[in-house]
């Protein structure tokens, strides 16, 4: 039992270094401010285009940043919930259908 959880830690750090490595997006206004993230929800670039920064006033461009980093966060959201059901179905495969599969 002690070797299955400590396959389950390592299989957990595994993941999270990968989840690192996975680029997620969010944008608004048909690309105008674009937001890149990691699966882990760490913000690695924002881009706002000049044009948009220009033309918006500092109320609407919070908002909308905020909608994109919301948009990113989402997407890293179902990227770790997939990768951590992969794993861990990997994990109880062998269980023999003890969690419900």
């Amino acid at each position: 039992m002690f070797d299955k959880l400590m396959a389950a830690q390592g299989k957990a750090e595994e993941i999270k270094k990968r989840l690192d490595t996975i680029s997620v997006f969010g944008e608004v206004e048909g690309g105008a401010i674009k937001v890149t993230a990691t699966a882990n929800k760490s913000i690695t670039a924002i881009a706002i285009t000049d044009e948009f920064y220009e033309n918006s006033d500092k109320e609407e461009l919070e908002e909308l940043l905020q909608a994109a980093v919301n948009k990113a966060l989402a997407q890293a959201d179902l990227v770790s919930a997939t990768e951590m059901q992969a794993a861990t179905s990997d994990l109880l495969g062998g269980l023999g259908g003890l969690f419900g599969k």
